[in-house]
């Protein structure tokens, strides 16, 4: 894998991997969450009508014919996933969105493999089968045996489904334009139909506290913009499949980050899990770095 798309993919995974605390802080600190949805993406579709209006910057309009994808994409890799990660929050822990995320990179690499006809071979199908196995353990050992998939999960797992299609179907796009620009339509497309949760938004932001509102602010510039940027860059350097394992550390970093912010105690299985799914990042990256360097070494001599 490219150095440069798995420092940017490790980078934003750790980023969004704050997300899942970021969101549960802000609806616990008086944001319903509708109101935070709309709040993260009127900040995050503002930073790019910054960028997109700054002397000096080219910033290329998408062409009609790609108009319809884009809105669609949009709506599915932001506005779906969003919604669905938000409302479920409602009903499940920070950890455990976190975790039901990471089954993101086993939809990827089947759609991937479908759709963009990439080839895993044996070691990443082993990775990303090692990985998943760690994400049941994370799965066991943070909701315990009173575990049920409750509409939160389903929510949730819909989200995870939604950001591999959007993964996925975005890396032709990258053709014809750049990372930040793709990710600047996405992000203005997904907004608009968060414009449905607009009555009461301002009534909310007076009354909630100040740590849920800085949180909301950051979650807006940080996961919700700056990473998506991030990762854009790095699935444009690298396959969908490969560069989207490394998704599997986002639930280890999100149940540390919901230790450390919110007091939400991982357990041994849990930790385990986040150990056994990092392993599975690292079978698919190390053994496709080995791969690269081979055949790069075959066609030097």
């Amino acid at each position: 894998m490219n150095a440069k798309a798995l420092l940017m993919a490790a980078i934003t995974v750790m980023i969004w991997g704050s997300t899942f605390a970021g969101i549960r802080v802000s609806l616990n600190g008086g944001y319903s969450p509708g109101h935070l949805i709309l709040v993260r993406y009127l900040i995050g579709s503002a930073l790019f009508i910054i960028y997109a209006l700054w002397p000096g910057v080219k910033f290329q309009l998408p062409q009609k014919k790609d108009l319809l994808k884009i809105l669609f994409l949009g709506w599915i890799g932001i506005s779906i996933y969003h919604i669905g990660v938000t409302f479920g929050e409602q009903t499940i822990s920070a950890g455990t969105a976190g975790m039901l995320v990471g089954a993101a990179p086993i939809f990827t690499a089947i759609i991937a493999s479908i759709v963009l006809k990439e080839e895993l071979g044996l070691y990443g199908w082993l990775g990303l089968s090692i990985g998943f196995i760690g994400i049941i353990l994370i799965t066991l050992g943070t909701a315990g045996s009173s575990f049920t998939i409750s509409e939160g999960a389903i929510f949730v797992l819909i989200s995870a489904l939604a950001t591999s299609i959007f993964f996925v179907f975005q890396k032709p796009f990258f053709k014809r334009y750049k990372p930040i620009e793709l990710t600047a339509y996405f992000t203005w497309a997904g907004t608009i139909p968060f414009f449905i949760f607009a009555p009461g938004v301002f009534q909310t932001i007076q009354h909630a506290t100040l740590e849920a509102s800085l949180t909301a602010i950051y979650v807006g510039v940080f996961p919700g913009a700056i990473a998506y940027v991030m990762w854009a860059i790095a699935l444009s350097l690298s396959k969908a499949s490969s560069i989207t394992s490394i998704l599997y550390l986002e639930p280890a970093i999100a149940i540390l980050v919901a230790w450390v912010w919110l007091r939400e105690f991982p357990s041994s299985l849990s930790l385990i899990g986040g150990i056994v799914a990092i392993s599975g990042v690292l079978i698919v990256n190390v053994k496709r770095s080995k791969k690269t360097a081979n055949n790069v070494m075959s066609k030097a001599s």
